[in-house]
């Protein structure tokens, strides 16, 4: 019992990735910075900003709407993010859990944070949440898709392993699975994927701050806010660490294995910091075309390339 909650609130959960999210996020934030030709924030400026929220600023709650839907939302959040993220280091880790399908249970669990998004904003009763609410449901519904044939073209390629530790030794013996063609294809398709599921550009419609004003979150603050933002940094730590278990053999914690478990994150990451950075705000039109057309087209060609042994 005590290991358990040892393993959900400390290591490898609440409070690992919690710290090391913030810390990801002052690198995604340095690297924004750099790319345009700014200094950017201090090294704990994320956690400065989480603090701030929660301590000092105040929680308002909006006169209309549903006031314990509207607080609970970013609890569940904070809850989807964090149980996801152990069910994914354990495994990363080693740690055999006896789990056989958790990569299913893992999908769902990481669209929790979106949907609790939907419904805290159409919670607070304001019509610019309503309208991004309406934009994260159409996002959910096009990039979920795509990453679920992701998913089913990687538990293929495992021989029709639905376990994230059987799937990550079945790189261990060859290569990794983006070694491959139909790997390399996968992966494109799962960084767009991230990028979505993250809200970074081009698919940050549903906040859309020059449009409407923050969207979803206009009515947040204080602690409320807070949650949120902390799950957004476990999500920018969880997600890139998925998708390294998924493609890259996972990663090995002995000797020189640390340095390069922490390169491939800062990879991932830095992928999505670019993409972020090199791009403009889509329409949620071209967002839902791109990915019930384009994502969903190679996530099948690679599926076709693995059945021919590519």
């Amino acid at each position: 019992m005590l290991k358990d909650l040892f393993y959900y609130l400390i290591y490898p959960g609440f409070l690992f990735v919690a710290v090391a999210g913030g810390l990801l996020s002052f690198f995604d934030r340095k690297i924004t910075a750099w790319v345009q030709f700014r200094k950017g924030p201090p090294l704990l400026q994320p956690f400065y900003d989480f603090f701030k929220l929660l301590l000092v600023k105040e929680t308002i709650i909006p006169a209309k709407g549903s006031r314990i839907t509207f607080l609970l939302a970013p609890v569940f959040s904070l809850f989807g993010a964090t149980v996801s993220s152990v069910l994914i280091f354990l495994p990363l880790l080693g740690i055999k859990t006896g789990f056989t399908g958790d990569v299913i249970v893992i999908f769902y669990l990481l669209t929790i944070p979106s949907l609790t998004y939907i419904i805290g904003a159409l919670a607070s009763g304001n019509p610019f949440a309503s309208v991004g609410a309406s934009r994260e449901m159409k996002l959910v519904v096009s990039y979920e898709l795509s990453f679920l044939l992701v998913l089913i073209a990687l538990i293929i390629k495992s021989d029709m392993s639905i376990s994230l530790y059987d799937i990550i030794n079945a790189q261990q013996p060859a290569n990794a699975f983006i070694g491959s063609i139909s790997g390399v294809i996968l992966f494109i398709v799962a960084i767009f994927c991230l990028q979505a599921k993250l809200g970074l550009v081009p698919f940050d419609m549903a906040e859309a701050e020059t449009e409407i004003t923050h969207g979803s979150f206009i009515e947040y603050s204080g602690s409320a806010y807070a949650l949120i933002k902390l799950t957004k940094y476990i999500m920018l730590f969880t997600l890139p660490a998925f998708i390294i278990a998924l493609f890259m053999r996972g990663i090995n914690l002995e000797g020189i294995g640390i340095l390069w478990a922490i390169l491939k994150v800062l990879a991932v990451v830095l992928i999505l910091t670019l993409i972020r950075n090199t791009n403009p705000r889509v329409r949620i039109s071209q967002a839902m075309r791109f990915f019930f057309v384009w994502m969903n087209l190679l996530a099948i060609i690679a599926i076709v390339l693995i059945f021919f042994g590519y």
